[in-house]
């Protein structure tokens, strides 16, 4: 929970500084997605806030919330899985790369990675190239993590 205090921490400074307020609920949703650890739907969310942290928050209300840290880039939203989940770089201060998603098909755990910018200028050519325009720069891979391998084998 110290890491996710730390975590929070950091967003709350973040949307200090764009003169937003990260109020009691979004923290709590918040530190939902982070205590998860995976990917949650609104209702998952809303059900994991109740079970673990005690706190009832409507679904409606949820999505509100998931909103507006999206919009704090706090969250991301997996469009394939209609899921969401906490961004991996709250604490850093610097600026990042187009994010890729590895999804995993049997426990839904997520990880952030970084396109390198180079990979991501040929693939938006092939876009290009293909008679498409590119709408989104995020990229979801679905995946099996280790843990998941292991017990398959």
């Amino acid at each position: 929970m110290n890491n996710v205090q730390t975590e929070i921490d950091h967003a709350e400074k973040r949307c200090h500084s764009h003169g937003t307020r990260l109020t009691h609920k979004r923290k709590q949703v918040l530190a939902g997605l982070l205590l998860s650890g995976k990917a949650l739907s609104a209702y998952e969310l809303a059900s994991y806030c109740q079970t673990e942290i005690a706190e009832t928050i409507s679904v409606m209300s949820v999505y509100r919330i998931l909103d507006f840290l999206e919009g704090e880039q706090l969250v991301h939203k997996l469009k394939l899985a209609n899921k969401f989940v906490a961004c991996s770089h709250i604490s850093c201060s610097h600026s990042h790369g187009v994010p890729q998603f590895l999804i995993c098909n049997q426990c839904q755990s997520v990880r952030e990675i970084t396109i390198n910018q180079s990979t991501f200028k040929s693939l938006q050519q092939n876009v290009e190239e293909a008679g498409y325009h590119l709408v989104s720069p995020q990229l979801e891979m679905s995946c099996l993590c280790d843990e998941c391998m292991s017990k398959a084998a």
